[in-house]
């Protein structure tokens, strides 16, 4: 299972919620490092400088905002693995600092996210044999 975090409110780590990775460009202000419990932060999975700025989480940009992401996020997939990897294994949260908790870049990468374990595991189906 994929959750989404807001940093701020979870600055420790809580049993349930698996592997924890920041997934933010930069890092949250008036977070301590030291203070953040983290398997890793992905800096390459967030969105662009440019896409960042352009959103600027202006609601009316929402829409364009997703498709564009995912347009990247599908160009760096290699960015993608350490957290597709840690999915397969178990629980993952993604930590994201933005005030919108329904309308920011952690929201569409869980749904990139899902979408490529569900591809993967239909992929790694065994086929039934056809019945003739």
């Amino acid at each position: 299972m994929i959750q989404l975090e807001r940093v701020y409110h979870h600055l420790e780590r809580e049993p349930s919620e698996g592997a924890r990775f920041l997934v933010e460009r930069l890092w949250p202000r008036g977070v301590k490092k030291e203070r953040l419990e983290l398997d890793g932060w992905l800096k390459d999975v967030s969105p662009s400088t440019e896409l960042r700025k352009w959103y600027s989480h202006d609601p009316a940009r929402w829409k364009e905002f997703q498709r564009r992401y995912a347009r990247e996020l599908g160009e760096h997939r290699d960015a993608m693995a350490p957290l597709l990897e840690a999915a397969r294994e178990g629980d993952v949260t993604l930590l994201y600092s933005a005030r919108d908790e329904d309308r920011n870049s952690a929201v569409v990468l869980k749904g990139v996210l899902e979408q490529e374990l569900r591809r993967k595991s239909r992929r790694s189906r065994p086929r039934r044999p056809t019945v003739h």
